[in-house]
């Protein structure tokens, strides 16, 4: 599946960004879909992801609370809802996806198959 990210900019610490990742002609319902983010000099880490069976959501320990992770009701686009922004967590963050995807993995880069370009969020203090 090919993924388009979109909605990042330049926001002061405190404010809030809603990134988008958009599947091109087809449905996101059947996909694990992730959302990564890789700060300059830094690795890529995991950031939130939801499942394709249920809708379950996880998050990485250092937003949550202040990130949600949703997709729309056509199943064709996922969102992060990006609150309380530090600076930080300036980065480029890139969403993924991958079907059959277990519970164990889906922290792991490494473990999706579709990427999106990514999309830069530049949280100022």
């Amino acid at each position: 599946v090919q993924l388009q990210a979109s909605g990042g900019g330049s926001v002061q610490a405190g404010g809030s960004l809603r990134l988008s990742c958009a599947a091109s002609g087809r449905t996101l319902s059947t996909y694990t879909v992730a959302w990564f983010r890789q700060a300059p000099g830094k690795e890529r880490e995991f950031v939130a992801a939801i499942r394709e069976s249920g809708g379950a959501t996880v998050y990485a320990d250092y937003v949550k609370g202040r990130f949600t992770i949703s997709r729309d009701n056509a199943k064709t686009t996922v969102f992060l809802q990006m609150n309380r922004l530090k600076p930080e967590e300036t980065a480029v963050y890139s969403c993924a996806a991958r079907r059959g995807l277990i519970l164990s993995a889906l922290r792991s880069s490494n473990e999706y198959r579709s990427w999106g370009q990514g999309t830069l969020v530049t949280v100022s203090s």
